[in-house]
C-alpha cells in the first residue's frame, strides 16, 4: 500500500487548546484514516518548522488526499503538506525510467543549438 508523509503545522489558537488540554491527536485522526482504508504508520510532535510528522499508508492517491483536505478544511492548522513516498525499489525502477524518456535539460538543448 503506498505510503505518505503528512507534515502538519497548527495555528495558535490550536496549540493555545493543546496546552490547555493536552490530548494524542494522532488517536484522533486515527478513525478517519482507517475509514478511508488507511493506516497510522507512524506519527510524531515535533518542534520547528511543524508540530507533526505522521505516516499513513493509504490505499491509493484519491484517499490520501482526501484525508489531507480534511486535514486542512478542520481549521486548527496553518499548514498541511501531503508527500507521496517511495520505496528504494520504486525510487530506483523511477530512476531507470527517467533515464529512457528523452528528456534533454535546458542547458544541454542550449549548448547543442550553439554548435
Amino acid at each position: 500500500m503506498p505510503r505518505f508523509l503528512h507534515q502538519i503545522s497548527y495555528t495558535s489558537e490550536a496549540l493555545a487548546r493543546l496546552i490547555a488540554n493536552p490530548q494524542d491527536r494522532f488517536e484522533v485522526v486515527r478513525g478517519p484514516i482507517e475509514k478511508l482504508g488507511g493506516k497510522i504508520e507512524h506519527g510524531y510532535f515535533a518542534f520547528g518548522e511543524h508540530d507533526a510528522v505522521l505516516i499513513t499508508e493509504m490505499p491509493d492517491n484519491i484517499s490520501a488526499a482526501a484525508i489531507a483536505l480534511a486535514f486542512a478544511a478542520g481549521g486548527s492548522l496553518k499548514n498541511c503538506a501531503t508527500t507521496p513516498l517511495l520505496t528504494t525499489a520504486e525510487a530506483l525502477d523511477a530512476m531507470r525510467k527517467a533515464a529512457t524518456c528523452g528528456y534533454q535539460p535546458v542547458t544541454k538543448a542550449a549548448t547543442a543549438a550553439t554548435r
